[in-house]
């Protein structure tokens, strides 16, 4: 478990990086299946699988081709890898998710696997999570687990320090959900970030209001992250889920209270992608 130190930085910065959350022989395991889902999506040119909806299981990034793979996102992992079930439910990630929540419990809301193989395109713009996931309240973490090593040159996450207290800013551009803040609030909010990285087996636990981005990789070494979104039990998740699962709203730790929890919050609710993941909203390649 972590400290009350580590808890009240949590709440000060909006996000916290703790190392060594899993074991060796945890990370092993993951990355042993995600390695397998790269070498098959060597065998495919476009996005592929199916998920609870319909949807492709796994993207590919523009530049992917057999001899460069560039798988982006797994969604849903937990459905396809007992070791990725484990690492969501049953590990001191799923702990310390809970502590740094508080309240009565926490339920699981979904997971993907969002990677940057080596010289690859894939980038996220400036963003806000609970504008993707609307709540009744905000006490949402999203847990982004570091699978392999990441270094402050192979696309980190970047975030802008206490923006999780500041408003909650449109992802709405031009009547299109674009997933993605106005350029203004990139200039005005955004200059000064701080990235986040460590050694495999770290996990970054993030608000959800936080500002977050990250940079294409282009270094030799990937960038994959594991990331579970974890919900208080009270919180009543407003709209479809952008990534349904069988395991959605289940129980990771605590207890039902039966209540759900309001805080004060206005937010125009997001668009669900019709492609595989978000990244062709950023990219504006949906039309409405």
């Amino acid at each position: 478990m972590i400290t009350q130190a580590q808890i009240d930085r949590f709440h000060q910065d909006g996000y916290l990086v703790v190392e060594d959350v899993l074991t060796p022989q945890e990370i092993s395991a993951l990355q042993g299946d995600f390695d397998r889902w790269v070498a098959q999506s060597r065998e495919h040119s476009a996005a592929y699988g199916h998920t609870q909806d319909g949807r492709a299981r796994f993207d590919l990034e523009n530049d992917h081709r057999a001899d460069h793979p560039s798988l982006r996102r797994v969604s849903s992992p937990t459905e396809i890898s007992p070791a990725y079930y484990q690492a969501a439910f049953q590990s001191r990630m799923a702990e310390i998710a809970a502590q740094l929540i508080g309240g009565s419990g926490i339920r699981f809301h979904h997971s993907k696997v969002n990677s940057k193989l080596p010289h690859t395109a894939t980038q996220v713009k400036w963003h806000q999570d609970f504008l993707f996931t609307p709540h009744s309240n905000d006490d949402i973490i999203t847990a982004l687990l570091m699978v392999g090593d990441v270094t402050p040159e192979n696309g980190p996450l970047n975030v802008v320090p206490g923006s999780h207290k500041g408003p909650l800013y449109s992802h709405w551009q031009h009547e299109r959900f674009s997933g993605a803040v106005s350029d203004e609030v990139v200039a005005q909010h955004c200059q000064r970030p701080v990235a986040c990285f460590g050694p495999a087996g770290s996990v970054c636990f993030m608000h959800t209001r936080l500002l977050h981005a990250s940079s294409p990789n282009e270094t030799e070494l990937p960038r994959t992250l594991f990331i579970c979104v974890y919900a208080a039990e009270d919180a009543l998740p407003f709209g479809d889920n952008p990534l349904p699962s069988e395991h959605g709203g289940q129980m990771v730790q605590g207890t039902e209270s039966g209540l759900v929890r309001c805080t004060p919050n206005q937010v125009r609710l997001p668009q669900k992608p019709r492609g595989a993941s978000f990244f062709v909203q950023q990219a504006g390649q949906e039309a409405n």
